[in-house]
Formats: C-alpha cells, sequence, structure tokens
C-alpha cells in the first residue's frame, strides 16, 4: 500500500462537506437520516419505526470462514440493536471470485444462516455470485432491519447533561481479536499461550447485540453507540457531538482486559484510538446505572461507569491513567490499520 492509500471508512470532513449533501429526495418519514456517528436509519411506517442498518463485512486473516459468517450476521445485527429495537430480518449480498470452491461457498453461507437462528433473524434476500473484479470473497453489504414503537428508539444523539457514561468489555475489542490471530506467534513468545489465548477469544466478542438489548430493557439509557473505527476516544466524541453535550471521561475507570492492554503494548498502539466493535458505549440517568450494570454483569459482560456528560459543549475531555488531559476526538488514523497491514504482509512472507 502507498503511504497516502485511503483505508477504512471515510473521514469525517468529507462526509459532512460532501456525502450528507447527496441524500436525494427528502421525504417526512425519515425520522433519523444518516449522520455522524449514528448507526442506522429510522424510517415511519404505518406508526412504527423501521430500523434499517448496513455494513460491508471482509474476511479476517487467519480465521476461519465459519467466523466471517458469524461476524456478517453479528456485526450488521449490532448496528440495529444500538438502537434500542431487536434486529429481526436481513439481507445479503455474497460476491466470490469465479474460481471460489464450492465448500467455501457453502460454509459462508451455511454460517450466516447459523448467526442468523441464533439472533432469531429471517433472512429475506440478498444477492450471490461470482464475478472476476473480485479477488476474494466478501458481502459487499448485509442489510439488517427491525421495527419497534417510535417513542423506544434510541440514538447517539440522546445523551443529557447529568447522564452517567458507561462502557462495556473494554476498549480495543475487535483490533485485539483480529491482530492477535496476526500476531499470534510474537505474542505467545512475549506473553505466553493463556494471554494469547484470551486475545484470540475477543473475536468472539465483536458483537454488541445482547449488551445493548439487555442494556435497554434495564431502562434509562438514553444514548448507545457501537465503538467501531476510531475507538472508544471516536465513539465517546461522535455521541457529544450528536447530543450538543460535553463529557468527562476517566481512562482508569474502564474495564481493563489485560489481553488487551498486552497486545496493544506489544504493537505501541493506543487502545482508546484502535477499533472496537464488541465495545458498547451508552449513556443513561444517573440512577438506573446499577440496574444496567447489574444485568449486563449477570450476563457475563463486563460494565462500567467511565464518566458523565456536561452541558458544556466545549468541554469533551478524558483524564488518561498516565494523568494527561486529552480532547475526545476522531482519530486521523485508527491504529488498528497500519498493524494489521504490516502482520498481514508479515503473515504472507512465512
Amino acid at each position: 500500500m502507498a503511504s497516502d492509500s485511503k483505508v477504512g471508512k471515510i473521514d469525517l470532513p468529507t462526509f459532512e462537506r460532501f456525502l450528507l449533501k447527496r441524500i436525494g429526495s427528502p421525504n417526512s418519514k425519515v425520522r433519523v437520516g444518516p449522520l455522524t456517528g449514528v448507526d442506522a436509519a429510522v424510517i415511519e411506517v404505518g406508526g412504527k419505526a423501521l430500523v434499517i442498518a448496513e455494513d460491508p463485512i471482509f474476511p479476517a486473516a487467519g480465521l476461519p470462514l465459519e467466523t466471517f459468517g458469524w461476524f456478517t450476521m453479528h456485526i450488521g445485527a449490532s448496528d440495529v440493536a444500538v438502537m434500542g429495537v431487536r434486529p429481526q430480518f436481513a439481507t445479503y449480498s455474497l460476491l466470490m471470485p469465479p474460481n471460489t470452491p464450492d465448500e467455501e461457498f457453502e460454509t459462508i453461507v451455511e454460517s450466516i444462516h447459523q448467526a442468523a437462528l441464533e439472533l432469531g433473524i429471517a433472512i429475506v434476500g440478498g444477492h450471490t455470485g461470482y464475478y472476476p473484479v473480485v479477488v476474494t470473497p466478501i458481502i459487499g453489504g448485509i442489510t439488517v432491519l427491525g421495527i419497534g414503537e417510535l417513542e423506544e428508539i434510541v440514538t447517539p444523539a440522546g445523551a443529557r447533561p447529568g447522564d452517567a457514561v458507561l462502557m462495556t468489555k473494554g476498549p480495543a475489542i475487535e483490533a485485539t481479536g483480529l491482530l492477535a490471530v496476526l500476531y499470534e506467534a510474537d505474542m505467545r513468545r512475549s506473553y505466553g499461550d493463556e494471554m494469547t489465548d484470551a486475545a484470540v477469544a475477543r473475536c468472539q466478542d465483536i458483537t454488541v447485540v445482547k449488551d445493548a438489548l439487555i442494556a435497554k430493557a434495564a431502562g434509562g439509557v438514553t444514548a448507545m453507540h457501537d465503538a467501531t473505527e476510531g475507538g472508544v476516544l471516536g465513539g465517546l466524541w461522535e455521541i457529544a457531538a450528536a447530543s450538543g453535550v460535553g463529557m468527562q471521561i476517566e481512562e482508569g475507570l474502564m474495564p481493563w482486559p489485560p489481553e488487551v492492554e498486552a497486545l496493544c503494548e506489544m504493537l505501541s498502539i493506543d487502545p482508546l484510538a484502535a477499533i472496537a466493535e464488541g465495545t458498547l458505549l451508552i449513556t443513561a440517568s444517573a440512577d438506573s446505572v446499577p440496574a444496567i450494570v447489574g444485568a449486563l454483569q449477570e450476563a457475563a459482560i463486563a460494565c462500567a461507569q467511565i464518566g458523565h456528560v456536561t452541558d458544556d459543549a466545549s468541554e469533551r475531555t478524558i483524564i488518561r491513567r498516565d494523568g494527561r488531559v486529552q480532547a475526545l476526538a476522531v482519530p486521523e488514523q485508527d491504529p488498528f490499520w497500519p498493524a494489521f497491514f504490516a502482520g498481514l504482509k508479515a503473515l504472507e512472507g512465512q
């Protein structure tokens, strides 16, 4: 890759300057449209809220195709669940090189089907085909839909001054799982088998469907957001910006899985800036915190209050563990990508 190659989702200035000015015809039934940090759209249909989200999914190097299929459904479903609605329907487009073996095709489709069964999602359409321009099987798009009550919808724009800010699992969950696979040999040499196995196992946590539905059912939730590209720093900023509020966060209050810390230390990655699909950020009324934390912990999902929402939108800060005060912001470059491509190159060279 050239040093100036673009990797990952489009940058915020281009999104706001260009894409948001080209979103087709206005329609009064669109209750929530494309917005910075908002995970899904909401359309009013017959007095109900139709929540719809779409994502591309790429196979992760070193992981079996069954995991690729599981990621497909869980990552798509997560974007609906964080809106406070249970995912119910899905379509997907599976694009493959012409020489894809039948057994690989069948493995991908079967694993998507099994994940849909696990989540209670009906697959209602999509597209499957072979194309010469495709070099590896990819999901061109997984579209997931859910139907709920309009008044029950939660968006990242709902945070209010005085709310508590909570986090599940810890930072850099996705970065840890995927990079641990690429750097498994290095990690075993540096940290041993137990730590390495725990890091690789984080691949199974790259979902917030359960986190979001449990938190919403516990009550008091005002906003939820899946910390994807740009990590926790970017995700917190997106909630604050969408809600027009300030935030005061403390890194030392966050859940800290030791395997996350070890992997990020080994690769000199800031864990708060790295892609964190699987990490759910929540704002909720202060009095609801015990119920939310308790319900998540009962489901074996770590959760902690990491700060609070303020009415000063000019102050969105985090106190790092070394005492530095840092502004919340979307990182210019998610540190996952350079580490990912370096690890992929090393793996291919073996």
